[in-house]
């Protein structure tokens, strides 16, 4: 049986059942003693009298080389140390701590960190406004714990500075759905653009910038990338929060003034000056929790999650049913997900809660008919929903529903939309549909008919013609080239567009004509004909 490679997800049920026990052989074939027996009731986590390497390994001495991980394996008859195969690389064991220790995830933490330190005024004030809300804090650390092992991981596997992981409490308090004022989304707080240059798709089906996987890998590549240009690490996380191009400028100012630029010496914004020192205060309680009379949750040295294979589409709902896993549990280790389906050519792999995933590969097996109640669409032509909501026989409401659209706009040709899929239906959505799906809307707007007509002797201001017909000043302005607080100098033509045979232009065309009769001095036709004859 060839084993998944690396970076594969785990898609056969009998390689998680049969990992183990390969690697207990591995390992024991290079022990003195050897190993016990695997236990059936843990697929991916094997026990032997060997222990895996430190999380932080201490550098060896000169003379003695350092060992390969997974070659050299020394044995501890004294202690039962786990030995774990990472869940998002089966190839590879998990680094569980030291020999004979139970270390956590914030020893972990603690052990690795490398950034100077912080001691100013605004550490300490970002140290206290945590200390007083200890609920909050409770909150985000629990929430973090999903996630928390695989970012360590990352982290150590990239060798960089451990406290870069907890970077997603000042960004975001771990929340995956996370959305700013500017748009920037997800646990990472990724703007739109930043994420596109880092291959984080955006599109009708998914966002990437709220992946936990995705997202964690772009996020390290990106601080990586501004550590190479900066040199140094509190200008590099400056940049992950200003952008790198304006921390350039700060230090080519200060180069011309003949100023430091380090980053206390340089001039930033409000929320840059804060950031570092909001992750000293985070590093600090991590580091003593007992001295802002905190205690934080346990956080075993343990992946929390294992990525699982898809090969058809499938509701959101029916893969958490299936798996046995709360929905709002399934959505934070999968909140990339902006429809209630998963498209499998988009999304190949979900993340599941360790132990739920044999659970969702038998039932998935299991399952009769179909795995998915909705597909893509894609407009052939612009319409109004109504329209398209008749071509794929659903509730106009409901289409608009699940779709976003408001009212009083129009499907754009080559949008895609999600619809309601037929039972006799058995084809997928396709990767380049899956991949690329966009919705474009316009407005649905009755046809405009151009008016003209000359301004009074005293002339008119735009306001005022906007007031007459029924418009919007701006584009009154907008229609004749000035401002929505012009004038119009008399006898200037003025343009306005009204909707074409409706009540708006009968309506708007009165005032009109009565406005300039009276400019003329002349009475206006409905006064005129309630005159006495002579």
């Amino acid at each position: 049986m060839t084993p998944p490679q690396a970076g594969q997800p785990l898609l056969n049920p009998t390689w998680l059942r049969l990992a183990p026990l390969m690697l207990a052989v591995l390992l024991g074939a290079c022990a003195t003693a050897p190993a016990p027996k695997v236990a059936d009731s843990t697929p991916a986590v094997a026990t032997a009298p060997v222990a895996a390497a430190p999380a932080v390994p201490a550098t060896p001495p000169a003379a003695v080389p350092a060992a390969p991980p997974l070659a050299v394996v020394v044995p501890q008859p004294q202690a039962m140390v786990p030995i774990a195969i990472d869940p998002l690389r089966p190839t590879e064991l998990l680094d569980l701590g030291a020999p004979g220790t139970q270390t956590d995830l914030w020893t972990r933490v603690r052990q690795g960190v490398a950034i100077p330190d912080l001691q100013n005024e605004r550490v300490d004030k970002w140290q206290q406004w945590y200390a007083s809300r200890p609920d909050y804090v409770q909150r985000m650390t629990e929430r973090g714990g999903r996630y928390l092992f695989h970012i360590i991981e990352e982290v150590n596997r990239r060798g960089l500075p451990t406290e870069l992981a907890l970077l997603p409490f000042i960004e975001s308090a771990f929340n995956p759905q996370a959305m700013s004022t500017a748009k920037a989304s997800g646990m990472r707080q990724f703007i739109p653009g930043t994420g596109r240059d880092f291959s984080l798709r955006q599109n009708v089906f998914r966002d990437d910038r709220r992946d936990v996987l995705a997202s964690t890998r772009a996020a390290l590549d990106y601080l990586q990338m501004l550590h190479g240009m900066f040199g140094d690490w509190q200008l590099a996380l400056a940049a992950y929060n200003w952008g790198q191009g304006s921390v350039q400028r700060a230090i080519t100012r200060n180069q011309r003034a003949g100023l430091p630029t380090d980053y206390d010496s340089l001039r930033m914004p409000d929320e840059t000056r804060n950031y570092l020192p909001k992750l000293q205060a985070v590093e600090n309680i991590v580091a003593n929790p007992q001295a802002f009379g905190m205690t934080l949750p346990a956080l075993q040295n343990h992946p929390y999650f294992v990525s699982v294979g898809l090969d058809r589409d499938i509701d959101l709902d029916l893969a958490a049913r299936l798996a046995g896993v709360p929905l709002d549990e399934f959505k934070q280790l999968n909140p990339q997900m902006n429809k209630p389906v998963i498209l499998a050519a988009g999304t190949p792999q979900v993340l599941l809660p360790y132990d739920a995933a044999n659970r969702f590969m038998r039932a998935v097996g299991q399952h009769r008919g179909n795995l998915a109640s909705w597909t893509a669409w894609v407009a052939p032509r612009t319409v109004k929903p109504a329209e398209a909501a008749r071509l794929v026989g659903m509730d106009e409401a409901q289409l608009r529903t699940v779709n976003n659209i408001p009212k009083g706009m129009l499907v754009k040709a080559g949008s895609t939309l999600l619809v309601a899929r037929a039972a006799h239906r058995t084809d997928d959505v396709t990767g380049q549909i899956a991949d690329n799906a966009t919705l474009a809307l316009a407005p649905d707007m009755p046809p405009l008919r151009r008016i003209s007509f000359k301004a009074g002797k005293k002339g008119d201001s735009v306001a005022a013609v906007a007031r007459r017909y029924r418009v919007r000043a701006d584009q009154v302005a907008q229609w004749n080239g000035t401002s929505a607080a012009a004038h119009f100098k008399p006898g200037q033509t003025v343009v306005v567009m009204v909707a074409n045979k409706s009540k708006r232009l009968a309506g708007a065309q009165a005032p009109a004509k009565a406005s300039a009769a009276k400019r003329l001095n002349k009475p206006p036709a409905t006064a005129r004909s309630r005159a006495p004859a002579n």
